[in-house]
């Protein structure tokens, strides 16, 4: 099982595909968070060169509710990390696959709702 659901954007600009996947997560009931500008850091950090990297802390409160409610301890799992990364040829999208992060939690029902956040970032990536 892959860890991400992922999307490619040919010759697409970051900064208009990082708008794109805001409003889309939005759109989805998702709000960012977090921003960690990794290129950024890197380079203040060590002094090392990077291609732009930027990592968005999504939550959509609603399926977050859920999740604290049946597994306190869920939010060490929190938020949903999306990534967008300039790579040769234009610019990836990657969404943690909370399905693939919640199999350490034995809980069915978490699970599931861990399956109803996987669609809603899948869906919100499939309509960028």
């Amino acid at each position: 099982m892959s860890y991400t659901v992922n999307r490619f954007f040919a010759d697409a600009d970051f900064e208009d595909v990082d708008e794109k996947v805001r409003s889309a997560l939005a759109d989805k009931g998702f709000g960012v968070l977090t921003e960690i500008d990794v290129k950024a850091t890197m380079k203040k950090k060590i002094d090392a060169d990077l291609d732009p990297y930027r990592i968005l802390g999504a939550c959509n409160p609603q399926m977050a509710y859920k999740a604290i409610g049946m597994e306190p301890r869920v939010g060490a799992m929190l938020p949903c990390n999306v990534i967008l990364r300039a790579v040769d040829g234009g610019v990836e999208v990657s969404a943690i696959d909370p399905e693939a992060s919640m199999q350490a939690i034995d809980n069915a029902d978490l699970k599931r709702v861990a399956g109803e956040v996987r669609e809603l970032l899948k869906g919100a990536l499939e309509a960028i």
